[in-house]
């Protein structure tokens, strides 16, 4: 019988590390949402109306602003997130507390 225990607790505590991890890389990933349109949208999106509407699986975009920020690539007239990127934002004055600079970005530092 304690064997049983000690084996049931410890695939406990081996799923909770695994939630737990899994629960914090999809809270690190940006989500992806619909983007007012300039020029082309990024690969993933289509055009609905004047926005840039993200479809099933699309990556997180901002709108292109000189280079991409590091973890980005360009795509169309956006930076598109790379697989693990950090969450960027166009840079206007200073960079918020947990943000650095990325050419005209600020990007979290996780």
């Amino acid at each position: 019988m304690k064997h049983r225990s000690l084996h049931a607790t410890a695939v406990a505590a081996v799923v909770a590390c695994l939630l737990s991890g899994m629960a914090t890389d999809l809270l690190a990933q940006p989500a992806a949402v619909a983007l007012p349109k300039t020029g082309s949208c990024p690969s993933g999106y289509s055009t609905s109306g004047n926005y840039c509407a993200p479809g099933s699986g699309a990556r997180f975009a901002l709108p292109k602003v000189g280079s991409c920020p590091s973890g980005y690539s360009t795509s169309g007239d956006y930076c598109l997130a790379s697989q693990g990127a950090r969450h960027a934002m166009p840079k206007t004055g200073s960079c918020p507390s947990g943000y650095s600079t990325s050419g005209d970005y600020c990007l979290s530092s996780r």
